[in-house]
């Protein structure tokens, strides 16, 4: 998540430090980036599973002379709840930037085509948050410390209306999880930038049962900071995330 006090030459300079790649870029890329008046970027697709995490964003600069320029980041590494050092990759055309999250994966099955979606309103904003989201793919369950993954999901949790001693208790009969990122989007709210991200943590336990934890993550705080939210239902955690955009 970008910080929403960083400058676009800020931006800019961090985006090119940490990228593995960045000497790729053309020099027409380069020269063009350096006019960049402001930025906006936005998470548009992601894979979590036991052995990789991967996330592209769209970053998009308005340049001195009128025109917009994008340039695609690939962030990935280990598994999210591993202490692997990120990698980060960029990319001024989208299909490489396809091509590169598909390599990761092994194919392009859960690698979602990239498209420009310009700007969105406030209403478009609260109408994805409560839209209803396709089909899934099948889970793929990983046994990893799925118990102990469920509770510290549930320890991070700041919403006082989080799941409580019942789905704890529960959760520890799990033996193997799935996790999937159902949402992603930055907005203004109370005229800052925040992001929100809605995940669903799936359990299978050991009597062959399956539960979820929803876990909203989000900078839509008075300060700015990350919080992190969990609820019991999908419903509820969209819910969440409407109410903290009605100020938008």
């Amino acid at each position: 998540m970008s910080d929403p006090y960083e400058t676009t030459e800020q931006h800019l300079e961090r985006l090119l430090r940490c990228a593995l790649n960045s000497f790729d870029l053309s020099d027409t890329t380069i020269e063009r980036l350096g006019t960049a008046l402001a930025h906006s970027s936005a998470l548009h697709s992601s894979h979590h599973s036991a052995a990789l995490h991967r996330e592209t964003y769209r970053h998009t600069y308005l340049l001195s002379d009128g025109s917009a320029l994008t340039l695609w980041e690939l962030v990935h590494g280990g598994a999210r709840d591993t202490d692997a050092p990120l990698r980060h990759e960029l990319y001024d055309d989208e299909g490489d930037a396809q091509v590169a999250a598909a390599r990761l994966s092994g194919s392009f099955w859960d690698t979602r085509a990239i498209a420009d979606e310009g700007a969105r309103d406030d209403l478009e904003i609260l109408t994805l948050l409560t839209a209803v989201p396709p089909a899934p793919l099948p889970r793929m369950y990983a046994p990893d410390n799925s118990a102990d993954h469920a509770r510290r999901v549930l320890r991070r949790a700041e919403n006082v209306d989080r799941p409580g001693t019942e789905t704890a208790g529960l959760l520890r009969a799990a033996f193997a999880h799935h996790i999937t990122q159902i949402f992603g989007r930055q907005c203004r709210v109370d005229g800052r930038d925040a992001g929100f991200t809605l995940y669903e943590h799936a359990f299978l336990l050991l009597d062959g049962s399956e539960t979820s934890l929803w876990e909203v993550e989000h900078t839509a705080t008075p300060d700015g900071r990350h919080m992190c939210e969990v609820y019991g239902d999908e419903q509820t955690a969209r819910r969440a995330m409407e109410n903290r955009t009605r100020i938008c």
